[in-house]
């Protein structure tokens, strides 16, 4: 398989899952607007070629293309290789708006061509296991969803950049808050019909330190022991997104579900807790050797639980998901068939970051999540068939 990459950024380590000509896959093409972007790429894989022009992918005769641009610009690259009939990975969140991820996902019908969106969350191990023992029935039907996330390296993932300005990214309920959206949709089998969000910027909009970091990267400035918060330097020159935030979700099938994120915490993991008719699972961290809690009998007050799921994780990024992500892809680039992400799902979770960042920006009322077109939902049904 010829392999293309678009946008060799922050997400540019997905490279060493797709390029193994020695299994039958190789990036023979990189581009990047950045002449950062194209250095790092020739250093990585000096036998690509390397181009800013976005035509040259196209016409390169390529077998799949993944597109890693910043989250503002996956459309109009998605869309261009959709159109060229090439079968696209786009990095999650599939968009910035309901309107991008409703183009792209109308561009993949229009075109009958292969569309996969880069939630990988779905293949990392701890949430594989909560899915495995919902879907076994053991709590039930599953009735409430809530997920607390401590981003605890917030200030240095997202406030440095361009994820900081809602121009770029909308907010991170949206940028950051879509992987755990789509999850708990994913978990409760069903998607949300109505949210209610609040939140602000209370912390990183009071530090004064601020640098155009545009030719840097994440690990240029990474410092794990940068402590408080409000000692962070060189934050990103417009900062403009909520430093935390939480949305509450009604469900199509009745479930409640919720999602608080916090971006100056010490601690940086998720938890989970899954309530169904017939008991609840628990996540206690969500790599290599945490555990997954299950209580499924009564109690008076608190109790351990009544068993304990110890998660086994896997080699590579996301405790073992990226490879998976990748190898599902491109099985699908090359054979089709179902895969455990789904292109209607992304825009689910972008349509509900949206209305939740829109809620939050309007004093907290409950918005509607407009319907994805039946026509393209059903291509998508069929398998993109």
């Amino acid at each position: 398989m010829k392999i293309g990459i678009v946008g060799f950024g922050l997400r540019a380590g997905l490279w060493r899952y797709a390029h193994s000509p020695a299994d039958g896959h190789e990036v023979t093409i990189i581009c990047d607007i950045s002449e950062r972007g194209r250095r790092d790429a020739a250093d990585r894989i000096p036998t690509a070629a390397i181009t800013d022009d976005l035509g040259d992918v196209l016409s390169a005769g390529l077998d799949a293309v993944l597109v890693l641009t910043p989250d503002h610009a996956h459309a109009p690259v998605a869309i261009a290789c959709l159109e060229a009939g090439i079968p696209t990975f786009c990095e999650k969140p599939l968009a910035t708006t309901i309107e991008d991820a409703d183009a792209i996902l109308t561009a993949a019908a229009r075109n009958r061509a292969r569309l996969y969106v880069g939630h990988n969350m779905r293949h990392m191990p701890a949430m594989r296991t909560m899915k495995d023992i919902i879907d076994s029935g053991r709590i039930g039907e599953v009735k409430a969803v809530w997920c607390r996330h401590f981003v605890g390296h917030g200030g240095d993932y997202y406030f440095k950049d361009w994820h900081a300005d809602r121009r770029k990214s909308t907010g991170l309920l949206l940028q950051k808050g879509a992987h755990d959206i789509d999850v708990i949709h994913w978990l409760a089998g069903s998607y949300t019909r109505v949210t209610a969000a609040m939140g602000a910027l209370t912390v990183y909009g009071d530090v004064g330190d601020r640098a155009d970091n545009s030719d840097k990267r994440m690990g240029d400035w990474f410092d794990l022991g940068t402590w408080p918060p409000e000692e962070q330097t060189g934050l990103n020159e417009t900062i403009d997104v909520e430093d935390i935030s939480q949305v509450n979700m009604t469900l199509r099938s009745g479930a409640l579900a919720s999602y608080e994120q916090c971006h100056f915490t010490p601690d940086y993991w998720r938890n989970y807790t899954v309530i169904g008719t017939r008991g609840r699972i628990e996540n206690f961290g969500d790599g290599d050797g945490d555990e997954i809690g299950i209580w499924d009998r009564r109690h008076y007050g608190s109790a351990p639980p009544d068993e304990t799921v110890v998660v086994s994780g896997g080699d590579g990024g996301h405790g073992g998901a990226d490879p998976l992500l990748i190898a599902e892809f491109l099985r699908f680039a090359r054979e089709g068939g179902p895969t455990e992400t789904s292109p209607v799902a992304a825009r689910e979770a972008v349509a509900v970051g949206c209305q939740a960042t829109a809620s939050l920006r309007k004093g907290g009322s409950a918005l509607p999540v407009p319907p994805l077109d039946p026509e393209v939902a059903d291509y998508f049904a069929r398998g993109q068939v």
